[in-house]
C-alpha cells in the first residue's frame, strides 16, 4: 500500500512556520550551491527556511521523547544527535539541499552544531572497485562499504566521543588515504547520498541499513529529462574549472570540445546514472518523510510530507 503524503504547493509551503530571515547572503548561498545548481534568495526563503523550522520542531520533539524514555529506564545515556538523510539522483541538487540545511540549522535558536556527512566517503577505493569489476557501477549500492557506513552511523547515534569517516576527493575521484572527517558528538547530523534510503535486498545477512538511523529523511526529485540536462551542463561547467587541474581524474575532458563532452555525458547518464536512478534510487522516494519536487529550473514547485 502506498504511504499517504500531504501535498503542499510552493505558496502553501512558504506560508508554514513563522517569517524569518535566513541570515545567509547571496554570496553565502552561491558558495553553498553545487556546480550547476543555482539557488536564489527566494528559494531560500520560500523552501529552505520553513524546512529548517520544521526540522527544528522534529529535533526538539525527538530530544524530549528520548529524555522521557531514558528517565523511565533509569539510565544516563549520552546525547544522541538528530539525524537527517538526504537522497536523490546524481545532479538533482541534494548536495546543495544538505549544505543549505546545515547552514540554516546551525543558525537556529540554540545554535546547534550540525555535521554533514556524504556517503561518498564510504565508497570502496578505486583499486577495490577495479579488482571487483565495479568501476562502471560506482554509485550503485554494491560500490559502497555498507557495513562500515552502518557501523559509523550506529556509533554516531550511540553518542561515541569521536567517529572517523573516510574522506572522498571529487578531484581524484577516489578515497583519500589516511584522511578522515572526525564527527565529535554534534547536535545534528545530515547524511547525504544517492542510496541512503535503500533497503538492502541483495545480502540477507545485513539486516540493518543506513536509514534505520535517520530521524527524518528528504528525497529531492525532478523529471528524468531535467536531471539528464543538469548532469550534462554540470560536466560542461566543470570542464572549464575543476577538470583543468592536471590532478583531476577527468582532466582529459578539459581539452575536449563541447560536442565531445556532451556526447560522453549522454552515455554516462544513460548507461550508468539513469540505470542507478531507476533501479535503486527513485524506488526509495516513498520511504522519505519529505519529497521536494523540482521543476526544470531547479526550483522546488511542491513538497510532499508523509502523513504517518
Amino acid at each position: 500500500m502506498d504511504v499517504p503524503f500531504e501535498v503542499f504547493t510552493r505558496a502553501e509551503w512558504r506560508a508554514l512556520g513563522v517569517p524569518a530571515e535566513s541570515g545567509l547572503s547571496f554570496t553565502d548561498v552561491a558558495t553553498l550551491a553545487a556546480t550547476g545548481d543555482p539557488v536564489s534568495l527566494d528559494e531560500l526563503a520560500d523552501i529552505y527556511v520553513p524546512l529548517a523550522q520544521l526540522l527544528a520542531v522534529y529535533a526538539s520533539a525527538g530530544r524530549h521523547a528520548r529524555g522521557a524514555v531514558d528517565k523511565f529506564l533509569g539510565r544516563l545515556a549520552p546525547a544522541s544527535p538528530f539525524v537527517i538523510g538526504v537522497a536523490g539522483s546524481v545532479a538533482v541538487g541534494k548536495s546543495t539541499t544538505a549544505r543549505i540545511l546545515q547552514a540554516l540549522l546551525g543558525r537556529g535558536t540554540d545554535h546547534p552544531s550540525v555535521e554533514l556527512i556524504t556517503t561518498d566517503g564510504f565508497l570502496h577505493p578505486n583499486a577495490t572497485l577495479e579488482e571487483r569489476g565495479l568501476m562502471d557501477r560506482k554509485g550503485f549500492p554494491e560500490s559502497y562499504d555498507r557495513r562500515r557506513m552502518v557501523e559509523a552511523l550506529a556509533a554516531i547515534r550511540a553518542g561515541d566521543p569521536e567517529v572517523s569517516i573516510p574522506v572522498y576527493s571529487h578531484l581524484t575521484y577516489d578515497i583519500v588515504p589516511g584522511n578522515f572527517q572526525v564527527v565529535a558528538r554534534p547536535d545534528m547530523v545530515i547524511v547525504e547520498g544517492l542510496n541512503v534510503l535503500q533497503v538492502n535486498t541483495r545480502d540477507v545477512s545485513q539486516h540493518v541499513v543506513a536509514s534505520d538511523f535517520f530521524d527524518f529523511s528528504i528525497y529531492v526529485d525532478a523529471a528524468e529529462e531535467d536531471i539528464a540536462r543538469w548532469f550534462r551542463d554540470r560536466l560542461l561547467q566543470l570542464r572549464e574549472s575543476v577538470l583543468t587541474d592536471p590532478d583531476s581524474f577527468f582532466h582529459a575532458f578539459a581539452d575536449m570540445s563541447t560536442e565531445e563532452v556532451s556526447a560522453i555525458a549522454g552515455r554516462i547518464w544513460s548507461d550508468i546514472n539513469l540505470v542507478n536512478l531507476r533501479e535503486n534510487i527513485a524506488p526509495t522516494a516513498g520511504r522519505a518523510h519529505l519529497v521536494l519536487v523540482k521543476d526544470g529550473e531547479h526550483r522546488v514547485r511542491k513538497a510532499r510530507l508523509r502523513k504517518t
